[in-house]
């Protein structure tokens, strides 16, 4: 799980770089009976994600991390306890680590940890609360590859077929750089992948490029100049 780290003064962590940061609103204020609510986050791998607890975490409480919806002692990936004498918390140090005032850092996401994040806090005697999380991680965007049916075309005679290779979730069209105008004779697959023009004319000559993004990231691909000649 990494080292253990104890400090008798209360601190702030600081944390260097990238970070998303995902609030857990005062969540021990919440009545034991309230329904807790499931927010998901969306970030790209190789980001750091900071599963942030705003507010202060009172005297005398414990607070435990789990991967997975629920508590399973088999699967707590961090803890930190204080009281008004000493905090403790681990991991400190590593790619999971748990602050000072408990937030959990990530740090270098992959898509292994897509998935849901439990959160609990307890307050002897009695009071226990708990809240969930769920992380969604995207694969990094990598350049698209873009094929064509033929580069040099007969106006009003041929056809051409353009489509797009990509791992990434959306796809757009640039015509000499501005987003493409769709008509009768430009029209896109279901997804956007393939764009067919049917008959091309003479005004459709010029620098194609698909652009495609998934959450926070997006890549061109190298532009192809369409040649339309005269019959």
């Amino acid at each position: 799980m990494g080292f253990l780290s104890v400090s008798t003064h209360r601190g702030l962590v600081r944390w260097q770089g990238l970070l998303l940061v995902v609030s857990f609103l005062n969540f021990w204020s919440l009545p034991t009976t309230e329904q807790m609510i499931i927010v998901s986050k969306s970030v790209t791998e190789g980001e750091d994600v900071l599963l942030r607890i705003r507010g202060e975490i009172p005297n005398a409480a414990r607070l435990k991390w789990y991967r997975g919806k629920g508590v399973d002692e088999d699967r707590i990936i961090a803890f930190f306890t204080q009281n008004s004498i000493y905090h403790v918390r681990s991991p400190a140090y590593g790619r999971v680590t748990v602050g000072y005032d408990g937030s959990l850092m990530l740090m270098n996401v992959t898509m292994n940890d897509t998935g849901i994040y439990t959160v609990v806090l307890e307050r002897p005697p009695l009071k226990t609360l708990i809240e969930y999380r769920q992380l969604i991680v995207y694969e990094s965007v990598r350049m698209p590859i873009l094929l064509v049916s033929n580069t040099t075309v007969t106006e009003n005679k041929d056809a051409v077929v353009m489509t797009c290779y990509s791992n990434a979730v959306s796809t757009q069209w640039l015509f000499n750089g501005v987003n493409l105008q769709l008509s009768e004779r430009v029209k896109l697959s279901e997804y956007h992948r393939r764009l067919t023009i049917d008959p091309v004319k003479k005004e459709d000559a010029g620098n194609y490029q698909c652009k495609v993004s998934n959450i926070d990231s997006s890549v061109e691909s190298v532009p192809f100049v369409l040649t339309v000649k005269s019959e």
